[in-house]
């Protein structure tokens, strides 16, 4: 653990962890879930059954015999695992209300039920829960063929759940599904979310004063560009929901390498962290207040084990795009233009650290670490409390599906990323943009702009192949 975190940019030292005291003093759950249906979608007599059906397990590690054993357990764990839940009966009542859900923009799966919502059988009766991975990590491509891993807001659909809110607001906590309930104002909630004063940045300490109409609005631009704001990230510096197939090639974690990916142990920290164990101590910063409470329930060693081996087991799916001349040609203006010198086959990545633009390193650099900026938007990196000063070299397998493109989203294409216009300030980003900024530049990242509109159409022929 002593190494496993990186020091943060302009505070010298990593993020402080709960310790092993604390951390297994949180009572561990094991529930098991069950689908919401539209109503009027839902089969016969299910409601009662889920009224009468009482506490079940998630999973069952002592009747686990193999890895495909373990795997399947892990896949329980991704898709149906609720840490936020509310037992309000009005929130309750929505969900059971075709009226209300229709009013809210609902829009059911093919099979009826609502993406993301669980019902949650507890001693303490039925919660309605929304689900802690799947809910962000599941893609649904044009064809309604679900792609468990992938990016949720990838790609535009039409299947809300359209309670996200209402259970937030029921629990007293934030979007991106902060294990955490507050007591005070947006204002208070937001800082103690995002705020981090080492940085000096005076657009984070306006979180403080912050309006719930502002703050909408800057969650509304992250979805735009794919993303929800972490704990510990930010509304102001968003960052677009990772893909995580292909997880176990990789050897760092979040886009500003905030963690090191060693082994399948980091992984099940890193998923345990930023569901409720995430850090609230950063030097000598302690970021709650007075009232906060910290939700008080942790997964199982077993299930969090589980919930590693489905990630590691994720596989993207088939690829629509043929490997033609066209791509051909690009594969071949990939390797003229030393693309690989970063983005290295057959992973696509070099797995190494670039510095984020106003960065000064250390003197020694780690063995990781290019001395190299390649210019994009420096906020996450350096005003933020997952700042380390550094951007990880993404993978570029899979881009064909993601949809968004930089760390914060701010492209909205293949075809945006390799257009020079978007480095003018009267573009108009496909993806993020901050409020009320319709037009602006898209810095960074300047590979391949210079190339002739046929040699980009044939570079991103090839890239859509990977």
């Amino acid at each position: 653990m002593a190494d496993w975190a990186l020091p943060l940019a302009g505070l010298g030292a990593p993020p402080t962890h709960m310790s092993a005291a604390e951390y297994y003093s949180l009572p561990e759950e094991n529930l098991k879930s069950y689908p919401v249906y539209m109503p009027g979608r839902e089969p016969e007599g299910y409601w009662q059954r889920i009224l009468e059906v009482g506490q079940q397990p998630l999973i069952e590690p002592d009747k686990l015999r193999s890895e495909r054993d373990w795997v399947a357990a892990g896949e329980r764990v991704f898709l149906d695992w609720v840490v936020l839940r509310t037992f309000d009966p009005d929130v309750i009542a929505l969900a059971r209300d075709r009226q209300a859900m229709e009013a809210r923009g609902a829009g059911p799966l093919p099979d009826g039920t609502i993406n993301g919502l669980r019902w949650l059988p507890t001693k303490g009766g039925v919660a309605l829960g929304f689900t802690n991975c799947s809910a962000c990590h599941v893609l649904y491509l044009p064809d309604n063929t679900a792609v468990p891993g992938a990016s949720s807001f990838a790609i535009p659909n039409n299947f809300r759940n359209a309670l996200g809110g209402a259970i937030r607001a029921a629990a007293r906590t934030l979007p991106g599904e902060v294990p955490f309930s507050f007591a005070g104002a947006i204002g208070s909630s937001a800082y103690q979310a995002y705020g981090a004063p080492w940085t000096n940045d005076p657009a984070g300490e306006r979180l403080k004063g912050i309006t719930r109409e502002e703050f909408d609005a800057y969650v509304a631009a992250g979805i735009r560009g794919g993303g929800v704001a972490r704990w510990n990230g930010s509304i102001l510096y968003p960052t677009k929901i990772p893909d995580l197939i292909g997880f176990k090639e990789r050897r760092y974690i979040d886009h500003t390498a905030t963690h090191r990916h060693r082994n399948i142990g980091d992984l099940m920290r890193y998923a345990a962290l930023v569901s409720f164990a995430e850090t609230v101590e950063f030097g000598t910063h302690r970021v709650l207040e007075h009232g906060t409470e910290r939700f008080r329930t942790r997964l199982s060693d077993e299930a969090l084990y589980a919930l590693a081996l489905y990630i590691y087991s994720l596989q993207p799916p088939p690829n629509p795009h043929p490997f033609d001349e066209r791509a051909r040609a690009g594969q071949a203006l990939f390797e003229r233009e030393r693309c690989s010198r970063c983005h290295t086959p057959l992973l696509y990545t070099n797995n190494r650290l670039t510095l984020a633009e106003g960065f000064t390193p250390p003197e020694v650099l780690p063995p990781d670490v290019a001395r190299v900026s390649v210019g994009t938007d420096p906020g996450l990196a350096l005003r933020t409390r997952k700042g380390t000063g550094y951007y990880k070299v993404p993978s570029l397998k899979g881009v064909w599906y993601r949809g968004h493109y930089l760390h914060d989203g701010a492209v909205g294409s293949l075809e945006e990323m390799f257009d020079p216009a978007r480095l003018s300030d009267d573009h108009e980003p496909g993806g993020y943009s901050p409020p009320g900024v319709p037009k602006r530049a898209i810095p960074g990242h300047e590979y391949g702009l210079d190339l002739s509109r046929e040699e980009r159409a044939e570079l991103i022929a090839f890239l859509r192949t990977l």
